[in-house]
């Protein structure tokens, strides 16, 4: 006789076919050798076959242990429960393709979304050693932050002990001229470190180089790649080249990178890039003036944000002692590059992410609850074969076989359902999103995917095959399959309930977002916006380097030209600040009051330099007093008009209708400039209506532009030219047919750009608002669907099991009614416990988008009430097929069935 199989004797695996004939010989000999011995001992063959299979036990069992000390033998087991799952998956087309269908809607919106969540939080940044870059902003003692002042800036620059390099950058726009038609380019002054800090390469030529940034150096340019291919045909002899900007001729000296934007914004597209020091702005070498211009630095190795705060600090104070005019008072603010760039898009990246997750664990909990009920069929089919030795953790992890097999399925449909959702999602969201050009499907989605499905598998999986692995065997090969079936009901309904919770948590979301959407736009944003349009307006480059009064006669004239046009109701110019849009500041104090020691000690308002029809264009209200009218000329006394706020916060309780207020010489000349209020109109929302109440700067101040002062007009052409806003009645794209033309028998050198409608304009500025509501209802809307299958599913099982109850129920008398009651009462029943979970759930979680609301509560009782009660109108909806399926039982089929 041959010893006993050691597991030491391991056979590879073209051995193991004779090493399972073996271990069956060896087996049968010692069966062969008990019976043998008992036949010796007087019993029967028959009576010793019995008595030795009855000592030796299940043979099956015998085996299936002796080959689980196999080396390799896992494997084997792994490819032969591949194969059995593949073959029953193959038998159950229906039931795969719904759990696959199922598991790709969860898996393939949780792709898209991380892939988003991915390209913005998650992938580094395009720049070398990224931790080093930094934000620089002036702070001033009204406001937080600012912007830096040219002057200063160099001084930063110069003085730091903590920075390698120090850059700033200032948008603007250029008039091109001699290329055809003229042409607006989008256009930023920068300093001369501001690519090589970035460490950017030119494609052509080289960058511009140190001084070349500074006032009275040459005239010199650089075109982006796009403006290059696009008007200058991609020529390599480009470089040395002139362009003809604003009247004035740049040389060209490089190409910068196509579509680059310092925050990588998919449409903030630039043309041009010119230093710093060619703007022809006469405040831009006053150190009291920001005139918009930001910075980044890099820190140098190892220097901390802290250490460069506390280094800043110190250059700040000792420019303040220096010119304490300008610099009493200001600081310097820095902010993470990353944590500026992102803005506030990480926490509602964030939740949304939270929310899909959402939607992933109720496919989870359907395909796991259509495992539990699909068990049920095979229950006495594993009672059978763990009854012949089948170990219970071998049928474990047949089921979880089977359940990754359908995950990975789901997880492959998810990602190709993934790649569209992707595409939807990058045309629904808002072009200010940064770094939305580094969204997409790359390595990092791929393994997230992957991760999430065979995570998925294993949720899903490893309730049915706990429950299969412990069947009660006695129950279930007496009663032919139905044992055990009430603990399996109280799992699929503990499924069910929590998916019923996690749908009102997406609902109640949801519903939150939709109601501060509704809110939003039933705002007054101050004005009436139908039928107002915007556009700038470049002026011709014979205008610069007139007089002020020559560019006075032409803004009159362009006013009364486009006025003009028929079907415009008005139209007027607007600088400085107008809503929605840009922005500018004015400094003053109020007559009778001490003159402030300096700038920063002044009062600060919003500044709206405009023509007398601009009430009429947006329809602000006025409050007392008048606006201006054509007899507020550059010889009539100053007037100036304030908005409700205004007086709000520098007049309260007074009128203020004939006081005076004194101006900064910064915009208003050397000795600064007095004006009279005239007038009272509406607070206007300049920085949105979702935003504009948390502002410290609302108070606003309106001025003539005729009326400004000789330095400030002569300014306007250089400065990019002028805005209007215009009120017609008449189609878009008709009215800007007529303004265009209007525009060219004006002067053929002009050109109009940036054409919106009012209208658009605050539909943009709501557009991340729009696009996480979207998504948000989405989720909601797919969470809902799943959670309502489950439910129906769940019914269905039981109304299938009670069929024979049904049938005793309703051949004792019970009505089709009643039946139906009981069925929708157990569906009911789990609606409600998913309903009261959830909405204690929603309770806490929808805390985390307080941040994210407008004008709602975070706990608003009107979206609970009618969410509530929409999930539950929906679940019994689902309950009802069953239910009016459970009243059409004939008892006599019914009885003769079971």
């Amino acid at each position: 006789m041959k010893p006993p199989f050691h597991s030491s004797d391991e056979p590879d695996k073209n051995d193991r076919p004779d090493k399972q004939r073996e271990l069956e010989e060896e087996l049968a000999s010692h069966l062969q050798m008990s019976q043998q011995d008992r036949q010796d001992r007087g019993e029967s063959p028959q009576q010793a076959a019995q008595s030795a299979h009855r000592e030796f036990g299940n043979i099956a069992l015998v085996e299936h242990v002796t080959r689980d000390q196999w080396r390799g033998r896992w494997l084997d087991e792994f490819v032969q429960d591949v194969r059995f799952a593949v073959r029953t998956l193959r038998k159950s087309l229906g039931f795969t393709a719904i759990a696959i269908l199922t598991l790709a809607l969860g898996i393939g919106a949780n792709t898209s979304l991380f892939s988003v969540v991915n390209g913005v939080l998650l992938n580094p940044l395009p720049y070398p050693q990224p931790e080093q870059l930094v934000m620089l902003h002036e702070s001033k003692p009204n406001f937080r932050t600012g912007s830096i002042s040219y002057p200063n800036f160099r001084d930063w620059r110069h003085d730091n002990h903590t920075f390698s390099s120090m850059a700033i950058t200032r948008r603007t726009s250029f008039t091109l001229n001699g290329l055809g038609e003229a042409e607006e380019l989008s256009a930023q002054f920068i300093s001369s470190d501001f690519f090589p800090l970035l460490g950017v390469q030119p494609v052509l030529g080289r960058f511009f180089g140190p001084g070349e940034d500074e006032i009275g150096a040459a005239p010199l340019v650089l075109v982006s790649a796009n403006f290059w291919h696009r008007k200058l045909s991609g020529s390599a002899d480009v470089i040395g080249k002139t362009l003809i900007l604003d009247g004035k001729a740049y040389t060209i000296v490089g190409v910068a990178p196509a579509n680059f934007d310092l925050f990588q914004r998919v449409a903030a597209i630039t043309d041009i890039y010119a230093p710093i020091g060619q703007w022809n702005n006469p405040l831009l070498n006053k150190r009291e003036a920001g005139l918009g211009i930001h910075g980044v630095g890099r820190l140098k190795p190892g220097i901390t944000l802290e250490q460069a705060t506390a280094d800043m600090q110190r250059v700040t104070d000792n420019l303040a002692q220096a010119y304490p005019a300008a610099d009493k008072g200001i600081g310097a603010t820095l902010v993470d590059f990353r944590k500026e760039m992102l803005g506030d898009v990480r926490p509602v990246l964030l939740v949304l992410l939270g929310a899909v997750g959402f939607v992933l664990l109720i496919a989870c909990a359907n395909v796991a609850n259509l495992l539990l009920a699909r068990s049920t069929g095979r229950t006495r089919e594993f009672a059978i074969r763990v009854a012949l030795g089948a170990g219970r953790s071998r049928m474990a992890r047949q089921l979880l076989t089977e359940s990754l097999l359908l995950a990975l399925s789901g997880g492959a449909l998810g990602l190709v359902l993934a790649q569209t959702a992707t595409h939807t999602t990058m045309q629904l969201m808002p072009v200010q999103l940064p770094r939305a050009g580094a969204i997409g499907i790359d390595s990092h989605v791929l393994l997230f995917t992957a991760g999430i499905s065979v995570l998925a598998g294993i949720l899903f999986g490893v309730v049915p095959a706990f429950r299969v692995s412990h069947p009660h065997l006695h129950d279930t090969l007496k009663e032919g399959g139905r044992g055990g079936s009430g603990s399996r009901n109280r799992a699929q309904g503990a499924f069910v309930v929590a998916e019923m919770a996690m749908a009102l948590v997406l609902l109640v979301g949801a519903g939150l977002m939709v109601r501060s959407l509704v809110v939003l736009w039933r705002t007054n944003p101050g004005f009436e916006p139908a039928n107002v349009v915007t556009f700038g307006l470049a002026l011709p480059p014979s205008i610069l380097g007139t007089s002020a009064d020559t560019i006075r006669s032409q803004v009159r004239d362009l006013d009364r030209r486009f006025a003009a046009i028929p079907g415009v109701d008005a139209a007027s110019q607007a600088w400085a600040a107008f809503p929605f849009g840009s922005d500018d500041e004015q400094l003053f104090w109020i007559d009778g009051e001490p003159k402030p020691a300096n700038e920063n000690d002044m009062k600060w308002s919003l500044s709206y330099v405009v023509q007398p029809d601009y009430l009429n264009v947006l329809k602000i209200p006025i409050h007392r007093g008048r606006f201006f009218n054509e007899h507020d000329d550059e010889h009539a006394p100053a007037v100036a008009v304030v908005d409700e706020e205004f007086v709000r916060k520098y007049f309260p309780g007074q009128d203020p209708i004939g006081r005076r207020v004194h101006m900064s010489h910064l915009e208003m000349g050397e000795n600064g400039k007095i004006f009279e209020i005239v007038g009272v109109v509406g607070h206007v929302n300049q920085w949105g209506l979702d935003s504009d109440f948390r502002e410290e700067l609302r108070a606003q101040i309106y001025f003539s532009c005729v009326q400004m002062p000789d330095d400030y007009i002569v300014g306007v052409p250089g400065g990019g030219g002028t805005f209007l806003a215009v009120r017609s009645a008449l189609p878009t794209e008709q009215l800007v047919d007529s303004l265009r033309r209007t525009s060219r028998e004006i002067n053929s050198d002009q050109a109009i750009y940036n054409v919106q409608t009012m209208d658009s304009v605050i539909t943009e500025s709501l557009a991340a608002r729009r696009f996480s509501m979207i998504l948000l209802a989405s989720f909601a809307g797919l969470a809902l669907l799943l959670s309502s299958i489950g439910i129906y599913g769940v019914v269905s099982y039981v109304v299938g099991q009670k069929t024979r109850e049904i049938g005793l129920r309703m051949a004792l008398g019970a009505s089709r009614p009643a039946v139906m009651r009981m069925i929708l009462s157990q569906g009911g029943k789990l609606a409600a416990a998913g309903v009261m979970l959830g909405l204690g759930a929603s309770f806490v979680l929808t805390r985390s988008m307080e941040a994210m609301l407008f004008g709602v509560s975070a706990s608003d009782p009107f979206t609970f009430i009618v969410v509530a009660a929409l999930l539950t109108a929906v679940a019994l909806a689902a309950c009802y097929i069953p239910a009016r399926r459970a009243m059409q039982v004939d008892p006599m089929v019914a009885l003769r069935h079971e």
